[in-house]
């Protein structure tokens, strides 16, 4: 698959990646309700765990483009992470906001991992 074909499909993923975040989003903080991004927490980490798991698959080019750029793409989000960071130092949150910071990239490291490994023997 090239050219348009791609194209569209990674229009057709990104949307759904879209909607799949703001769902997992949504039901995450309705039930963690606090200052702290839960959410986007969990969509970042279960998004690096899928890339993780693409990744050992060992997925053809095609696939890790429709799915790793759009699907999983459009669900993850560093722009919301970084801008709930800023949010929660705004607040004098400044525990939190670090915490965020260091305890995402910590967990989704060690997801992709996960997720890479569990790739590799399936």
């Amino acid at each position: 698959m090239s050219g348009p074909e791609l194209w569209v499909g990674v229009l057709i993923a990104g949307g759904i990646g879209a909607l799949a975040r703001l769902t997992a989003d949504r039901m995450v903080s309705q039930r963690l309700v606090g200052p702290f991004p839960a959410g986007t927490l969990v969509v970042n980490g279960s998004g690096a765990f899928a890339l993780g798991l693409l990744t050992g698959l060992g997925v053809s080019a095609n696939v890790a483009v429709l799915v790793g750029t759009g699907l999983i793409g459009a669900y993850t989000t560093f722009s919301t992470w970084m801008l709930e960071t800023h949010r929660l130092a705004e607040d004098r949150q400044a525990g939190l906001a670090l915490w965020n910071i260091g305890g995402s990239v910590a967990i989704g490291v060690a997801l992709a991992a996960a997720g890479w490994a569990l790739g590799a023997v399936i």
